[in-house]
């Protein structure tokens, strides 16, 4: 088995300040619904300076300390790896900014639940808030299968 394989690698970022959570309402066709900012890491950037880039465009804060708290994992239809790093902070600055993305907004974390969410992202948020560290979902015959780990 080969040591290599394609991946593509992003980022997630959970910003909180006390009970409330930093949501996006993200508009893509394919994933849409109530989650978190962040994006591509691009080629030759850290995974920390990646979070806190797509954090600035996505939302106009800037973050500090991001703590990575997981990972999320998957592979396309192109057997590609797909990797998220999931981070999180209570430190930041600025005022929230919607962009191309999707609005932004704060809400309380016990209504996450009231909210239409993209596939996965309720197990996802799992790994931010509690001692798992990774969602890795897989194919078994023609079912879906996420794990928590």
């Amino acid at each position: 088995m080969a040591r290599a394989e394609k991946a593509i690698i992003t980022n997630m970022c959970m910003i909180y300040d006390g009970n409330k959570i930093l949501v996006q309402n993200r508009v893509d066709r394919n994933w849409g619904g109530i989650c978190f900012p962040g994006g591509h890491v691009e080629y030759g950037e850290s995974f920390v300076k990646s979070v806190i880039r797509e954090v600035k465009e996505e939302t106009g804060l800037s973050i500090y300390n991001p703590k990575l708290c997981g990972v999320k994992q998957f592979y396309t239809e192109e057997d590609e790896r797909y990797i998220v790093f999931l981070f999180k902070t209570d430190q930041f600055t600025g005022e929230i900014v919607s962009s191309d993305e999707g609005e932004v907004f704060w809400i309380e974390a016990a209504e996450l639940e009231n909210y239409t969410m993209p596939v996965s992202f309720k197990e996802m948020y799992q790994v931010f808030i509690s001692d798992y560290s990774e969602q890795f979902s897989y194919m078994d015959g023609d079912q879906v299968v996420r794990e928590l780990l």
